[in-house]
This record gives structure tokens, sequence and C-alpha cells, in this order.
């Protein structure tokens, strides 16, 4: 399998995506008690010792998620914008799409910078790439301590032995995946579940009606991974106060 490349600069012709209307979105909320078992799982996450904490943030970006892509984009830049403040957060993005394509950018620290690269994404037809997103984390944790790894997505379209394989070795050399599932896919409900249980990670299903709170749940992970509970006293938001009852 070839290593994922960076991603290639868009040309002016590429747009983001445009806006879909508020009726085309799911507005299910999550049950409390997936968000509350989502919460007693980050405890798992091992806080960066050195200060510098490096979380991988991997998106489905087949054409099936366009209704809430910008919905899903809008979270993911509030997300790394709330950890602007704490510092000390490497993040990598990852995104799958198209015939075979699967990128990923340089470890970057400017939380700005990787909003801009993740309003360069567009929706493209094609299959889910999930294996080589757990593959990728594998890899780079074997170059260096990756803390997390976040996936966001809708379907799987693969075998779900595969990748229940890698999840479990990503769960022995500590790298959790935490899984946010747009919709109601049955089968993508089963595989994203194992890979979080495999990986010691967690999973939460995502959609309009819930957008808030896994808004403060993401931050909460990232604030977390960057600088372990004294980043989570500081951030004083109210997912930091839950999560920080959780840790006790």
């Amino acid at each position: 399998m070839s290593e994922p490349k960076t991603p290639a600069s868009k040309t002016s012709s590429q747009t983001a995506p445009s806006k879909s209307a508020s009726g085309d979105v799911a507005r299910r909320a999550s049950s409390s008690a997936e968000l509350d078992a989502f919460l007693s799982k980050v405890q798992s996450l091992q806080p960066a010792t050195s200060g510098t904490g490096r979380l991988i943030f991997a998106m489905d970006a087949t054409m099936s998620r366009q209704p809430t892509w910008d919905l899903a984009l809008g979270l993911q830049s509030e997300m790394f914008d709330a950890v602007k403040q704490v510092g000390g957060l490497d993040v990598q993005l990852m995104y799958f799409r198209g015939f075979g394509e699967c990128r990923s950018s340089k470890w970057v620290r400017d939380p700005d910078a990787l909003a801009r690269l993740m309003r360069q994404v567009h929706c493209e037809g094609g299959h889910t790439q999930i294996r080589k997103v757990l593959s990728h984390a594998k890899r780079e944790a074997g170059r260096q301590t990756v803390n997390a790894l976040v996936y966001v997505g809708d379907c799987m379209e693969e075998s779900i032995d595969e990748l229940c394989q890698l999840a479990g070795e990503l769960g022995l050399i500590g790298v959790p995946v935490f899984v946010f599932q747009e919709g109601h896919d049955a089968r993508a409900e089963r595989a994203f579940k194992e890979i979080a249980r495999l990986s010691r990670g967690a999973y939460c299903r995502f959609d309009a009606g819930s957008a808030a709170q896994l808004r403060a749940l993401l931050t909460a992970v990232a604030v977390y991974a960057s600088g372990g509970r004294k980043a989570l006293e500081n951030a004083k938001s109210g997912a930091a106060t839950v999560l920080l009852e959780q840790l006790r």
C-alpha cells in the first residue's frame, strides 16, 4: 500500500461545497447514554507528557456526506480554534474520496491553517477507505507517539474483520480511535463500535441534533490530548468539567 500523499493545492476552480438546506439534515439527537459512554471512554486517552500532543483527524469525504458536509467542516474548524489558546497540539488532517484518493497533510500546529486546509476539501463519489486510515495511523505511531485518532464518517464498505484487526493493533500501541458516525447506517454502526472498542477509544453518533454537545466533546478530546488534566482545567467549559469528573 502506498503512503497517503500530502494534499495538493487546489486550483481556483475548486470551491468549498455549497451549503445544503437545513431540511436535508437529520435532526435526531444522540441519546444521553451514548454521550455518557463516550465521555467515560475518553479518560483512556493518554495525555502528552511533553506538553505536545499529536492527533490525527480523518474524514470520509465521499459523496454520501455532501448533505452534512458544511456542518461537519464547521464543527471541525471550531474544535481546532478552541485549542488555539491552549497550544501544544499537533494535528494531521486526513481524508479519502473518489477513486482510491486518500491524502494526509503534514503535522500542523496552527489551527487557522488546518481550517483553511479543510475548507479546500470537497466531496467526491467513491468507496470508503477506512483501512488506509487505520494503517496510516499505525505507521505514524511507529515513528512518533500519536495520542488519538478521530474519525468522522457515515458508512463502511470494507471487510469488518480487517478493520477490527487494525483497530486491535492500534489499541495495543496506545492509539485510541474516537469514531463519530453521521446518520444511522446499521452496518457502519456495528463496524464503528467495534473499531472504538478494540482500539480502546469511543463511539458516538453525529448529527445536527447533537451538534452542540459533540462540538464540546471534540474540543475536550483535543484539549486533553494537547495538555492533559491541567489544560482541561484551564479550558473551563462544560464538557471539560464533565470530563474532569470522569477522570477523578
